[in-house]
């Protein structure tokens, strides 16, 4: 566990990742992250959220017509 703390970051307020933080979620300056809200508290990802649950539906479509996409791919 990291403990943070908030900073003045022009107009804004911002938080500092350690490097280790950094490393583990494979990120580099400039890129983004999703701050969702849990049951638990909130988790900060670079995954986007929505995305996975289009990527859901999107699989679940497929299962669905999976004949028709494998007549298609004939």
């Amino acid at each position: 566990m990291h403990q943070l703390k908030l900073t003045q970051i022009g107009n804004s307020v911002g938080v500092i990742l350690p490097k280790e933080a950094l490393t583990r979620l494979k990120l580099q300056k400039g890129e983004t992250v999703f701050l969702t809200e849990a049951p638990e508290g909130f988790i900060l990802t670079p995954y986007d959220p929505a995305l996975e649950e289009e990527i859901s539906a999107g699989r679940a479509f497929m299962h669905e017509y999976r004949s028709t996409f494998h007549e298609l791919a004939k």
